[in-house]
């Protein structure tokens, strides 16, 4: 694989918008925001290009019934996705900077739970989501995918229209092997040899312990090696304590790691780095200054 210029992501917006005293429940999580201070979204995207980043991710993630539940979902979640999508356009044409923006296509069923899987409403879930994200994105961004099947789905789910695909899977960070895994249990390996298969531009790994990525972009290289292909790969973690299995990502607020400040977090991404991942950014209390630090050490 030829060098690649570090691409340096954004971070996580939940908590950031919590952090800066906007509207920030459960269950509604990042998506209480879109609807009651589209402000603040719209700011956290350009503190994220302000501190560097070359990709801001829409905040579409928690627009999912999941999160807002069915009936708004119903009647709301085109709407809600494209404004999330306009926000985040409207940050990087307002910065004036060459910043891609990514339409963020959640776990449709809730984070962490590939058991709950439901291939009879993907379509249903996720065409709204692509409707409404469509116009004002560059790539699309299937995250926190706790499964291959899920992965597929969404895939299939695609608009033919050429834009870049990205897959991010998260891992399983409690009760680990040695072999890296994501959630549903299944190695990284085949997951990696899939998205070779599915044609993804960069493969990533999120919202999972910073000590578990290592070892699954070991894995992900080393199958893109073997199949001859060039993927790119990449990584944000989270700064939660490990999720146990029976977790939910809607059941309260989670502390955060104490660690995992600036310099720490830095020190975790720079191994990535030098494991061969190219795009690094942070998920869920990840903040603008972490992203700030990668960007002057890393990119």
């Amino acid at each position: 694989m030829g060098a690649v210029s570090t691409v340096i992501l954004d971070g996580g917006m939940g908590r950031e918008l919590q952090r800066r005293g906007a509207p920030f429940r459960q269950p509604e999580w990042s998506a209480l925001a879109l609807s009651e201070a589209p402000q603040a979204v719209e700011a956290v995207h350009a503190a994220y290009i302000e501190s560097g980043a070359n990709v801001i991710t829409s905040n579409s993630y928690a627009v999912v019934p999941f999160h807002i539940g069915e009936a708004r979902f119903a009647a709301e979640g085109q709407a809600l996705a494209a404004l999330a999508g306009e926000l985040a356009r409207r940050a990087v044409d307002a910065a004036g900077k060459p910043v891609r923006v990514a339409g963020s296509l959640p776990p449709l069923f809730g984070s962490y739970r590939p058991d709950l899987f439901d291939a009879a409403r993907v379509t249903e879930l996720l065409t709204p989501l692509v409707k409404g994200l469509s116009p004002h994105v560059d790539l699309w961004l299937a995250e926190t995918q706790s499964s291959i099947v899920e992965a597929r789905a969404i895939h299939a789910g695609l608009p033919k229209d050429g834009k870049p695909f990205w897959l991010s899977f998260t891992l399983k960070d409690e009760d680990t092997d040695d072999v890296p895994r994501l959630r549903s249990g299944e190695p990284v390996a085949e997951a990696a040899a899939v998205a070779a298969e599915l044609g993804v531009e960069t493969l990533l790994f999120n919202c999972s312990q910073p000590e578990v990525i290592g070892a699954a972009i070991d894995a992900a290289r080393e199958t893109f090696e073997r199949l001859g292909v060039n993927i790119h790969i990449g990584a944000y973690a989270n700064a939660f304590p490990p999720q146990p299995k029976e977790a939910t990502a809607n059941d309260g607020l989670d502390p955060l790691r104490e660690d995992l400040d600036p310099p720490g977090y830095l020190h975790w991404a720079a191994d990535w780095q030098q494991r061969g991942a190219s795009h690094l950014g942070g998920c869920c209390g990840i903040g603008p200054e972490h992203i700030a630090v990668l960007a002057q050490k890393l990119a």
